[in-house]
């Protein structure tokens, strides 16, 4: 069972996975597997099997319709209550979900990270922990490009333009004025040691209790 669902928020190359990832191997190491469980907000991008490649390509991903926020609730719910859920896998190449699904069972505390994840009222609630991950912007672009042409297959030219036409304005108009819903800002991207440990302490806390 679930005794803590804590959200890592922010913009796209903010840091948001570096942070999510540190929290969660150091806590392994000292914890033991079985402790903790993760989710990303990207594996919850909704199906687009009944659209061409061309059309998927111009899907805005960095608005909250884009995601099937509904199925990411269920499953946190069903992982609070300690079942064990079948989590889509999103194939960035494909620009779709894969035909494979990841199998994650309920652990002690459950650390889900996205972009848009604040933007839904009832996720929010859920949430016992908000973290915001603020990081300027020339950054977050810069990253950006180095890891979608790296990983996902993208050329300079389309990063570019989705990074102009969609990512900084959605970043602007819904990421951004989450922050306010956020318990913790946390500058300086996802290498800030003070805010890692003490998510860790938090986390450690709710174990233990």
């Amino acid at each position: 069972m679930a005794h803590s669902i804590i959200a890592i928020v922010g913009a796209s190359a903010s840091g948001k996975t570096l942070f999510t990832q540190t929290v969660y191997q150091e806590l392994s190491e000292e914890l033991g597997d079985g402790s903790l469980a993760v989710l990303e907000e990207d594996a919850y991008y909704r199906d687009q099997s009944h659209l061409p490649v061309k059309l998927r390509e111009k899907t805005n991903y960095d608005h909250p319709d884009a995601f099937e926020h509904e199925l990411l609730l269920s499953h946190l719910e069903m992982l609070r209550a300690g079942q064990t859920v079948d989590v889509p896998v999103y194939d960035f190449t494909q620009h779709n979900r894969s035909t494979e699904t990841r199998r994650v069972a309920s652990a002690g505390v459950v650390i889900v990270e996205g972009i848009l994840l604040l933007t839904n009222p009832k996720l929010r609630e859920l949430f016992d922990i908000k973290v915001f991950i603020d990081a300027p912007m020339d950054i977050c672009l810069l990253r950006r490009i180095e890891r979608d042409m790296r990983e996902r297959g993208r050329s300079l030219e389309s990063i570019g333009s989705q990074y102009e036409n969609t990512v900084r304005p959605m970043y602007y108009e819904f990421i951004e004025p989450c922050k306010q819903f956020a318990d913790v800002v946390v500058t300086g991207g996802g290498k800030n040691r003070v805010a890692i440990d003490m998510v860790k302490h938090n986390i450690k806390s709710t174990l233990s209790s």
